[in-house]
Formats: C-alpha cells, sequence, structure tokens
C-alpha cells in the first residue's frame, strides 16, 4: 500500500512539474468582443444613452429588450415599445439615479450598492391572487420594472404609484438586504401583519392599523420599505391626506363596500404609529447610510414639480444629429 501511494505521488508531482514548464498559447481562444455600437442600428439613439448614463456612469446594465430568461415565466408578458423604453430610460435616470447622486455628492453610492441590471417589461405581472406586481428586485442585483407601455409622463400621481414607488421600494429591499433595518421597529405592529390576504384589507382599513397601504401591511420587511418608498415619492398633500385615512374607522361589508365608522375599533394610533415607522427610517438612513430621508424626498419632490418630459427625451433623441 505504502509502494502505490509513494508511486502515485511521485506520478502527480512529475504532472504538476511538467504543467509548471508547459508554455501557454499567447493567443486567446475567446474572441474579441467589439462593443461599439452601430450609428445605422435603429436602437442606436436608447443604446448611446443607456451605456453613457448607466453603464459608464453607474456600471449598470438597462435592459429594455426582454429576454425570457431575465422574465418571470409564470406571467404572461409582453417586451415595452421602444418609445416608452426611451420616456422611462431618461426618466430612471433624472428621478432615482442622478437624485441619489445629487444627496449623496457623486456616482460612487450607487456603483457600490445600486443593482447591476435594470430590466422593463412592457405588462404588469397578474398573480392568482388579484394582486399586480410592478416590481421585483432580485437579490440585490437586478430590479425588473413592469407595466412599462401604461406609461403616462403627464401624470405624476400614476407614475409614482406604477413606477416610482416601486423603484425606491425595490431599492430599499436592496440596502435593508445589505444593512438591516433596526429591531425595534419589528415590535411595532406584530399581530396585524396579514401575509396571505393582504390583498382583502382596503388601503383605509391598513392606515388605520398604522400601514401606509394594504401591501405594507402583508409583512414586516414590505411595511418597512413602504414606508420609505411613500414618503419620498408623495407630496404634502397627499402624505397628509393618507396620515387622514389613518385616523379613522373603516370597515369593508360582505360586497366589499367601504364604510367609515364613528369609533376606530381596532385601537391602534395609525397616524403615530406611521410617523414612529418613519422615524425609525430616517434615523437608519441616516446612521447607516449618511443620507437625509428628508433631503432625498426634497429633491425627488423638486424634480417631479418640474419634469420637462420633452427635455428629458432629447437627450436621447438628438444623440448622434449634431452637424
Amino acid at each position: 500500500m505504502k509502494k502505490v501511494l509513494y508511486i502515485t505521488a511521485l506520478l502527480a508531482l512529475s504532472v504538476a512539474m511538467f504543467s509548471c514548464k508547459e508554455k501557454l498559447d499567447p493567443e486567446s481562444i475567446f474572441p474579441e468582443i467589439d462593443e461599439s455600437l452601430d450609428p445605422m442600428a435603429y436602437s442606436f439613439q436608447l443604446d448611446s444613452f443607456c451605456k453613457r448614463s448607466f453603464l459608464e456612469v453607474y456600471n449598470v446594465e438597462f435592459r429594455y429588450q426582454m429576454q425570457d430568461i431575465s422574465s418571470d415565466m409564470k406571467f404572461n408578458l409582453v417586451p415595452c415599445s421602444y418609445d416608452d423604453a426611451i420616456t422611462m430610460a431618461v426618466m430612471v435616470k433624472y428621478l432615482w439615479w442622478d437624485v441619489y447622486s445629487k444627496v449623496t455628492g457623486s456616482p460612487e453610492f450607487l456603483r457600490m450598492y445600486g443593482p447591476r441590471i435594470i430590466c422593463l417589461i412592457g405588462s404588469a405581472g397578474h398573480n392568482a391572487t388579484g394582486s399586480v406586481t410592478l416590481g421585483v428586485a432580485q437579490g440585490g442585483i437586478k430590479v425588473t420594472l413592469h407595466a412599462i407601455n401604461y406609461v403616462d409622463p403627464s401624470n405624476v400621481a400614476t407614475l409614482n404609484e406604477y413606477y416610482f414607488k416601486t423603484m425606491h421600494h425595490e431599492f430599499s429591499h436592496i440596502l435593508h438586504q445589505t444593512k438591516t433595518y433596526p429591531a425595534e421597529f419589528r415590535t411595532i405592529s406584530q399581530g396585524w401583519y396579514l401575509p396571505n390576504g393582504w390583498e382583502d384589507r382596503s388601503e383605509q382599513e391598513a392606515r388605520s392599523l398604522g400601514f401606509t397601504g394594504n401591501y405594507g401591511s402583508s409583512q414586516e420587511r414590505e411595511d418597512f420599505v413602504e414606508i420609505i418608498a411613500n414618503y419620498i415619492v408623495k407630496t404634502d398633500d397627499e402624505w397628509a391626506s393618507m396620515l387622514s385615512d389613518a385616523s379613522k374607522g373603516w370597515k369593508q361589508d360582505d360586497n366589499g363596500t367601504l364604510h367609515q365608522l364613528e369609533d376606530d375599533p381596532d385601537g391602534v394610533d395609525g397616524p403615530a404609529v406611521i410617523e414612529q415607522k418613519l422615524n425609525i427610517a430616517r434615523g437608519w438612513m441616516r446612521d447607516e447610510w449618511n443620507i437625509e430621508l428628508d433631503s432625498l424626498r426634497a429633491e425627488v419632490q423638486r424634480r417631479q414639480s418640474n419634469m420637462n418630459i420633452d427635455s428629458l427625451r432629447n437627450q436621447v433623441l438628438t444623440i448622434g444629429t449634431a452637424k
């Protein structure tokens, strides 16, 4: 047995010595990849914008051409249109990526913590429960945005509800998966989360329990990111209206009709709970990320109210047209 082991070891050593002396072929077996864009391609302008604005600045790939491997196969999905992809690309940069760069002082924050892929899907993801999936964050690497073919830049409220609240929601997931939120947050609404059947709660009922909406009442981590996302995108009037709903009692009858009650039967001070959660989120953003949540919100609100979509789209449409 010893002789066999000795011979085996000797053979292995001989192979290793031979391998070390062997010269490698300087020619790579992998073909050279030409990463330059074709100026004659139909998508040249948008591809150029995405390369300059996302890949080169933030090291993120902006995918607007749907790939089966990049989409959730449980949904029946369609690609987004090229024109809507242009609109979404310029708005994502203006209202999300450039906001963080301004508030943090450089693109470095999103280079470090931002997703590596943004994927656009034309249609929404319709679930068997009746709910609709508008966005997904996958492992801190990719954020997928749905329903791009319904984008209407003239309606800021709809833009926020369908897209930008989703973006801040999903990015907040990435952040708390990197640095978890305070344990204090976990104790506030224990017993009120409804992982199965949250869709049956009205927005008003959820708010009276101290959530920003029914999806936030589904589970703790969704509650946390919904607090942040809603606070960032809602105007002062919209936030006040939400707190007003939270201060009242609500009940749905068997027909699904919502009734406001004179008393609040759940015994929860909805506005106080929402503000308590918001203050925890403020502290977490400041202490863990050196970001003032109110400054981030103010910059988003300023941009929303001053957005000129034609001017933003021209960043794409004028590429290659200068003489």
